[in-house]
């Protein structure tokens, strides 16, 4: 939670989101109310113009400094913290259509959810608007009415533990040049497959006491 250290103020809003999503991290688990934690990172498709080096004992895989740019690629990751499972879809644009259409099949995932307690940050496609650009009226409802929104206040994305789950997936899946979406798509799918299969949780442990013992000094009105 490096970026929790640049805080040079925290204002009664911020301080209002930010003990909102800790209550949330401290409830027991509800499958009636899951928590899913949301955010987005791009990947640069990167093809090799000289073949790599292979790997030898003793010796990391090498790679040329030279290579070509093929496009970026979006990453929608959604982490379940509590129950160990997330779902990540890669797409070619992160549009608030794109953005609606993963909710919707993550609602489709959570059929005996009666509310998904969804932490995302500010960013302009993650709002209602978004469903109903994407929707016609009365699915746009249908799916906000099993969705409960969670921001984190602004300048405050250490609060959402999606960060966390893509930091994993970057030092895990991604630390490398990858030249095609297809390649991609099956790196990430494998990864999360092992990673539910193991139940990964992520044990947060930052607590609104301990919020008031670090931060305090920081509040404003």
């Amino acid at each position: 939670m490096r970026k929790m250290w640049c805080i040079t103020s925290i204002t009664a809003q911020y301080r209002e989101r930010m003990y909102n999503l800790l209550d949330l991290y401290a409830r027991k688990y509800n499958d009636h109310y899951p928590v899913l934690c949301v955010d987005e990172k791009s990947k640069q498709l990167l093809e090799d113009v000289r073949k790599p080096i292979a790997l030898k004992p003793g010796s990391p895989e090498k790679y040329d400094g030279e290579y070509k740019r093929l496009g970026t690629q979006n990453i929608f990751v959604a982490v379940e913290p509590m129950a160990g499972k997330r779902y990540i879809k890669v797409t070619d644009q992160r549009k608030k259509t794109d953005f609606a259409q993963y909710i919707k099949e993550l609602v489709y995932l959570y059929p005996n959810a009666k509310k998904i307690q969804l932490v995302t940050d500010n960013l302009n496609i993650h709002f209602k608007n978004s469903f109903y650009e994407t929707f016609n009226e009365k699915e746009a409802k249908n799916i906000l009415n099993k969705i409960k929104f969670h921001y984190t206040p602004k300048h405050g994305s250490w609060l959402n533990m999606a960060e966390i789950e893509i930091n994993m997936m970057g030092k895990e899946c991604l630390d490398r040049r990858i030249g095609q979406k297809e390649i991609l798509k099956n790196e990430i799918a494998t990864w999360v497959k092992q990673r539910n299969k193991e139940r990964i949780k992520i044990n947060w442990t930052f607590t609104k006491k301990k919020a008031d013992e670090k931060l305090s000094k920081y509040y404003v009105a």
